[in-house]
């Protein structure tokens, strides 16, 4: 299968897969639509079920991943096999001309003739559906080889490091969606060593609840200001589970050994008063270390032990700014 190929049914792919979380956000928003139409307890019970199923979301984007593409396979890969014109149809018909026998019947009310001519007629018209379905066929197979050799070259080029070539995969697949849609924008560096460095922009006060959301014994809503102790764990697991989503989707869609994720938010820079975007988590993630992790099992926020890292978080603080993993220094060692 050529790229565009792998395009088309990693997309499919995305689309298919949901975790638990995601189908079960997809029912809520089906119930949105009758909100007004429900009963007090029912509508208490529906919030609190969306506040709970985002909490799931943003702790669990670790848990998806796009298909895998095999690039030293697309390397190795063999063109699509050019189709050969067949004559089946005509065969067919031919058969049926030469070998008409006249019934009695056919004899008698001087159909033979005519019928003889329905058969030759017959012949004819399966040539063109034949000559049809080679066309067919040859046009397909242009665009397919045409696709192939856009793939090997492709290929080539990522196994050898292009760097071009592994922004421009980046673009076109475009993986980071689900992130996007949660608040956190992604920019990247590739370097030379076979390291792609990424940027996430965490917008971690924004999607993390300021508020708590639960039932009372009576079924009525219970709205209260989050612990600060559980906001911060919260925002930790969030920031640490889109670090893990975007290092396994470069390793799925790039042959790349080593990805670092730096996640940038806003803090308060004591120096200068202001708040500022500044690195709340860095992580050099080897692709066979990540590999080796069951993703469906970890806490996004302790297996960061697993990686060289940088980060400085307390629960009743929060992060604090730490400095970026250098890509230069993990080159050389």
């Amino acid at each position: 299968m050529g790229w565009k190929g792998n395009i088309r049914s990693i997309k499919a792919a995305m689309r298919a897969a949901e975790r638990d979380e995601k189908r079960r956000q997809r029912e809520l928003d089906r119930k949105q639509k009758h909100f007004e139409k429900m009963e007090l307890l029912e509508q208490a019970a529906y919030e609190v079920d969306v506040y709970e199923n985002h909490i799931e979301i943003i702790q669990s984007l670790h848990k998806e991943c796009s298909e895998l593409i095999d690039w030293p396979s697309v390397v190795n890969s063999t063109p699509p096999k050019e189709p050969i014109r067949t004559v089946t149809k005509e065969t067919k018909a031919t058969y049926k001309a030469n070998n008409y026998n006249p019934s009695f019947l056919d004899k008698i009310l001087n159909k033979t003739e005519k019928k003889q001519q329905a058969l030759n007629e017959a012949v004819s018209k399966s040539q063109e559906e034949d000559l049809n379905t080679y066309k067919t066929e040859l046009t397909k197979w242009e665009s397919d080889i045409h696709d192939w050799e856009e793939s090997i070259k492709v290929a080539n080029l990522l196994v050898e490091g292009d760097k071009e070539s592994k922004i421009n995969i980046i673009n076109e697949l475009n993986p980071f969606t689900e992130i996007s849609n949660v608040g956190s924008n992604i920019s990247f560096q590739v370097h030379s060593n076979s390291i792609i460095e990424a940027e996430i922009h965490i917008h971690g006060e924004d999607i993390v609840p300021s508020e708590k959301k639960s039932l009372l014994q009576s079924g009525r809503l219970s709205v209260r200001n989050m612990p600060k102790g559980t906001f911060h764990e919260i925002y930790q697991d969030y920031v640490c589970s889109c670090t893990l989503r975007v290092a396994n989707e470069l390793f799925s869609i790039l042959p790349e050994k080593m990805v670092i994720v730096t996640a940038v938010d806003e803090l308060l820079n004591t120096t200068s008063g202001h708040l500022e975007k500044l690195p709340i988590l860095s992580v050099a993630i080897p692709r066979k270390t990540l590999e080796s992790l069951n993703m469906n099992n970890i806490d996004p926020s302790d297996a960061m032990s697993n990686f060289i890292h940088n980060m400085s978080f307390k629960k009743t603080k929060g992060f604090e700014s730490v400095k970026r993993v250098s890509p230069e220094k993990l080159s050389n060692e």
